[in-house]
Protein backbone atom coordinates (compact mmCIF):
# COMPACT_ATOMS: atom_id res chain seq x y z
CA UNK A 1 0.00 0.00 0.00
CA UNK A 2 2.82 2.43 0.90
CA UNK A 3 4.55 1.66 -2.39
CA UNK A 4 1.39 2.28 -4.41
CA UNK A 5 0.78 5.52 -2.53
CA UNK A 6 4.35 6.59 -3.18
CA UNK A 7 4.12 5.85 -6.90
CA UNK A 8 0.79 7.66 -7.35
CA UNK A 9 1.69 10.68 -5.23
CA UNK A 10 5.22 10.79 -6.62
CA UNK A 11 3.85 10.79 -10.17
CA UNK A 12 1.52 13.69 -9.39
CA UNK A 13 4.32 15.65 -7.76
CA UNK A 14 6.56 14.98 -10.76
CA UNK A 15 3.94 16.33 -13.19
CA UNK A 16 3.68 19.58 -11.24
CA UNK A 17 7.45 19.81 -10.89
CA UNK A 18 7.97 19.18 -14.61
CA UNK A 19 5.53 21.92 -15.59
CA UNK A 20 7.31 24.41 -13.33
CA UNK A 21 10.85 23.39 -14.26
CA UNK A 22 10.15 23.74 -17.99
CA UNK A 23 9.83 27.51 -17.44
CA UNK A 24 13.16 27.92 -15.64
CA UNK A 25 15.99 29.89 -17.26
CA UNK A 26 19.06 27.88 -16.33
CA UNK A 27 22.72 28.82 -16.52
CA UNK A 28 24.81 25.65 -16.28
CA UNK A 29 28.55 25.83 -15.64
CA UNK A 30 30.56 22.63 -16.15
CA UNK A 31 34.35 22.14 -16.01
CA UNK A 32 36.08 20.76 -19.14
CA UNK A 33 36.74 17.37 -17.55
CA UNK A 34 33.05 16.86 -16.83
CA UNK A 35 32.11 17.69 -20.43
CA UNK A 36 34.77 15.28 -21.70
CA UNK A 37 33.63 12.46 -19.43
CA UNK A 38 30.00 13.02 -20.41
CA UNK A 39 30.81 12.67 -24.10
CA UNK A 40 32.99 9.61 -23.48
CA UNK A 41 30.45 8.08 -21.07
CA UNK A 42 33.01 7.65 -18.30
CA UNK A 43 31.56 7.47 -14.77
CA UNK A 44 31.92 10.34 -12.31
CA UNK A 45 30.45 11.41 -8.99
CA UNK A 46 28.22 14.45 -8.44
CA UNK A 47 28.30 15.83 -4.89
CA UNK A 48 25.81 18.35 -3.52
CA UNK A 49 24.02 19.37 -0.35
CA UNK A 50 20.47 18.18 0.33
CA UNK A 51 18.90 21.61 -0.10
CA UNK A 52 19.80 21.70 -3.81
CA UNK A 53 17.99 18.45 -4.65
CA UNK A 54 14.86 19.96 -6.18
CA UNK A 55 16.88 22.06 -8.62
CA UNK A 56 19.24 19.25 -9.56
CA UNK A 57 16.37 16.85 -10.20
CA UNK A 58 15.97 18.64 -13.54
CA UNK A 59 19.51 17.61 -14.62
CA UNK A 60 19.14 13.87 -14.01
CA UNK A 61 18.69 12.91 -17.65
CA UNK A 62 21.60 15.07 -18.82
CA UNK A 63 23.98 13.46 -16.31
CA UNK A 64 22.56 9.93 -16.61
CA UNK A 65 22.22 9.86 -12.82
CA UNK A 66 21.99 6.73 -10.71
CA UNK A 67 21.45 7.13 -6.99
CA UNK A 68 20.41 5.31 -3.84
CA UNK A 69 16.87 5.99 -2.65
CA UNK A 70 15.44 5.05 0.70
CA UNK A 71 12.79 2.37 1.21
CA UNK A 72 10.86 4.74 3.50
CA UNK A 73 7.60 6.51 2.60
CA UNK A 74 9.46 9.66 1.54
CA UNK A 75 11.93 7.43 -0.30
CA UNK A 76 9.11 6.03 -2.43
CA UNK A 77 8.24 9.56 -3.55
CA UNK A 78 11.84 10.37 -4.42
CA UNK A 79 12.34 7.02 -6.14
CA UNK A 80 9.33 7.65 -8.38
CA UNK A 81 10.49 11.19 -9.21
CA UNK A 82 14.02 10.06 -10.09
CA UNK A 83 12.74 7.30 -12.37
CA UNK A 84 10.31 9.63 -14.13
CA UNK A 85 13.13 12.16 -14.56
CA UNK A 86 15.09 9.54 -16.49
CA UNK A 87 17.43 8.33 -13.75
CA UNK A 88 18.21 4.94 -12.24
CA UNK A 89 17.87 3.94 -8.59
CA UNK A 90 19.19 1.37 -6.18
CA UNK A 91 16.98 0.93 -3.13
CA UNK A 92 18.23 0.85 0.45
CA UNK A 93 18.98 2.95 3.52
CA UNK A 94 21.53 3.34 6.26
CA UNK A 95 19.58 0.85 8.39
CA UNK A 96 18.12 -1.59 5.86
CA UNK A 97 19.63 -2.99 2.68
CA UNK A 98 22.60 -0.62 2.64
CA UNK A 99 25.09 -3.19 1.33
CA UNK A 100 22.76 -4.38 -1.41
CA UNK A 101 21.93 -0.80 -2.39
CA UNK A 102 25.63 0.06 -2.65
CA UNK A 103 26.31 -2.98 -4.83
CA UNK A 104 23.37 -2.04 -7.03
CA UNK A 105 24.66 1.51 -7.41
CA UNK A 106 28.15 0.34 -8.37
CA UNK A 107 26.65 -1.94 -11.02
CA UNK A 108 24.58 0.91 -12.49
CA UNK A 109 27.65 3.15 -12.68
CA UNK A 110 29.70 0.48 -14.40
CA UNK A 111 26.89 0.20 -16.96
CA UNK A 112 27.14 3.83 -18.05
CA UNK A 113 25.49 5.89 -15.33
CA UNK A 114 26.98 8.53 -13.05
CA UNK A 115 26.34 8.65 -9.34
CA UNK A 116 24.86 11.56 -7.41
CA UNK A 117 25.12 12.02 -3.64
CA UNK A 118 23.48 14.43 -1.23
CA UNK A 119 26.53 14.34 1.03
CA UNK A 120 24.77 15.43 4.24
CA UNK A 121 22.17 12.66 4.17
CA UNK A 122 20.14 10.86 4.96
CA UNK A 123 19.04 12.94 7.96
CA UNK A 124 21.73 15.58 8.45
CA UNK A 125 23.05 17.59 10.12
CA UNK A 126 22.83 19.88 7.14
CA UNK A 127 26.13 20.71 5.38
CA UNK A 128 27.97 17.94 7.26
CA UNK A 129 29.70 15.65 4.74
CA UNK A 130 29.25 11.96 5.53
CA UNK A 131 31.71 9.20 4.45
CA UNK A 132 29.25 7.41 2.13
CA UNK A 133 30.30 9.33 -0.95
CA UNK A 134 33.96 8.48 -0.40
CA UNK A 135 33.16 4.80 0.04
CA UNK A 136 31.50 4.73 -3.39
CA UNK A 137 34.27 6.74 -5.07
CA UNK A 138 36.88 4.39 -3.61
CA UNK A 139 35.13 1.48 -5.32
CA UNK A 140 34.51 3.29 -8.61
CA UNK A 141 37.79 5.14 -8.90
CA UNK A 142 35.91 8.12 -10.34
CA UNK A 143 36.49 11.87 -9.93
CA UNK A 144 34.17 14.03 -7.82
CA UNK A 145 32.48 17.19 -9.06
CA UNK A 146 31.08 19.50 -6.38
CA UNK A 147 27.94 21.44 -7.24
CA UNK A 148 25.87 24.30 -5.97
CA UNK A 149 22.58 25.84 -7.11
CA UNK A 150 20.90 29.20 -6.64
CA UNK A 151 17.66 30.80 -7.85
CA UNK A 152 16.59 34.42 -8.00
CA UNK A 153 13.16 33.56 -6.61
CA UNK A 154 11.93 30.39 -4.95
CA UNK A 155 9.66 28.85 -2.38
CA UNK A 156 11.65 28.02 0.74
CA UNK A 157 10.82 25.40 3.34
CA UNK A 158 12.59 26.59 6.51
CA UNK A 159 11.02 23.99 8.78
CA UNK A 160 12.62 21.13 6.86
CA UNK A 161 16.01 20.09 8.25
CA UNK A 162 17.64 20.37 4.81
CA UNK A 163 16.40 23.93 4.11
CA UNK A 164 15.35 22.90 0.63
CA UNK A 165 13.89 25.30 -1.92
CA UNK A 166 11.87 25.08 -5.13
CA UNK A 167 12.42 27.79 -7.74
CA UNK A 168 9.26 29.56 -8.82
CA UNK A 169 7.99 29.56 -12.41
CA UNK A 170 10.28 31.51 -14.79
CA UNK A 171 13.00 31.80 -12.15
CA UNK A 172 16.61 32.37 -13.17
CA UNK A 173 18.73 29.48 -11.95
CA UNK A 174 22.48 28.96 -11.80
CA UNK A 175 24.04 25.52 -11.36
CA UNK A 176 27.79 25.56 -10.88
CA UNK A 177 29.98 22.45 -10.95
CA UNK A 178 33.63 22.46 -10.01
CA UNK A 179 36.26 19.75 -10.32
CA UNK A 180 37.55 18.77 -6.88
CA UNK A 181 41.16 17.99 -6.03
CA UNK A 182 40.20 14.99 -3.91
CA UNK A 183 42.23 11.87 -4.70
CA UNK A 184 40.88 8.54 -3.45
CA UNK A 185 42.24 5.04 -3.96
CA UNK A 186 41.81 1.61 -2.37
CA UNK A 187 43.99 2.56 0.59
CA UNK A 188 42.04 5.73 1.44
CA UNK A 189 40.04 5.81 4.67
CA UNK A 190 36.58 7.16 3.68
CA UNK A 191 36.09 8.40 7.26
CA UNK A 192 39.14 10.66 7.13
CA UNK A 193 37.87 14.05 8.43
CA UNK A 194 40.21 15.89 6.04
CA UNK A 195 38.28 14.45 3.09
CA UNK A 196 34.99 15.67 4.55
CA UNK A 197 36.32 19.16 5.29
CA UNK A 198 37.87 19.48 1.83
CA UNK A 199 34.68 18.51 0.02
CA UNK A 200 32.56 20.66 2.32
CA UNK A 201 34.71 23.69 1.48
CA UNK A 202 34.44 23.06 -2.25
CA UNK A 203 30.69 22.60 -2.03
CA UNK A 204 30.32 25.92 -0.23
CA UNK A 205 32.49 27.52 -2.92
CA UNK A 206 30.25 26.08 -5.67
CA UNK A 207 27.24 27.54 -3.89
CA UNK A 208 28.92 30.96 -3.71
CA UNK A 209 29.78 30.79 -7.40
CA UNK A 210 26.18 30.00 -8.32
CA UNK A 211 24.96 32.92 -6.18
CA UNK A 212 27.48 35.21 -7.90
CA UNK A 213 26.13 34.14 -11.29
CA UNK A 214 22.59 35.03 -10.23
CA UNK A 215 23.77 38.40 -8.90
CA UNK A 216 25.50 39.09 -12.22
CA UNK A 217 22.33 38.23 -14.15
CA UNK A 218 20.34 40.61 -11.97
CA UNK A 219 22.76 43.47 -12.56
CA UNK A 220 22.48 42.96 -16.33
CA UNK A 221 18.69 43.08 -16.37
Amino acid sequence: MNKLRGVVLGSLIWIVYRLISMTWRVTLIEPPLMKSMLSEKKPFMLAHFHGDELVLLSTIRRYRVATITSTSKDGELMNTAVLLAGGKTSRGSSTRGSVGALKGLIKLCKNGNNSSFAVDGPKGPIFEVKPGIFEVVRLLGSPIFAGGACADRAWHFPRSWNKTFLPKPFARIAIYWTETNIQIDKSTDPRDPILAKTLQSQLFDARRQSANLIAAKRSQS
